[in-house]
């Protein structure tokens, strides 16, 4: 399994929050369905990250193209393949 970090930039404020409950409901299928390893919101309001497991990139934005926040252009997305390290996780 692979780490894929999602970054989430802002482009739509007033989107952001119509397609708030429908993204959150999506992050928690994926996450139910072991896809989602830490999601959350920038507190500074710019956007937010995921961080998705999958085995491919191609899988990964299969999965962020789904999120509704995406689907209706609330926000743009940036993947990038992320090496993590932690005592806290075990792989």
């Amino acid at each position: 399994m692979k780490y894929f970090a999602v970054f989430l930039p802002m482009l739509n404020y007033e989107k952001s929050q119509e397609y708030r409950p429908q993204h959150l409901d999506f992050l928690a299928k994926q996450r139910s369905a072991g896809k989602i390893l830490a999601n959350g919101k920038f507190v500074d309001g710019t956007g937010g990250l995921v961080i998705y497991m999958t085995k491919t990139f191609d899988e990964a934005e299969e999965l962020v193209r789904q999120d509704p926040y995406i689907i209706h252009g609330a926000r743009s997305f940036e993947i990038h393949e992320w090496a993590m390290v932690s005592d806290v996780f075990t792989q």
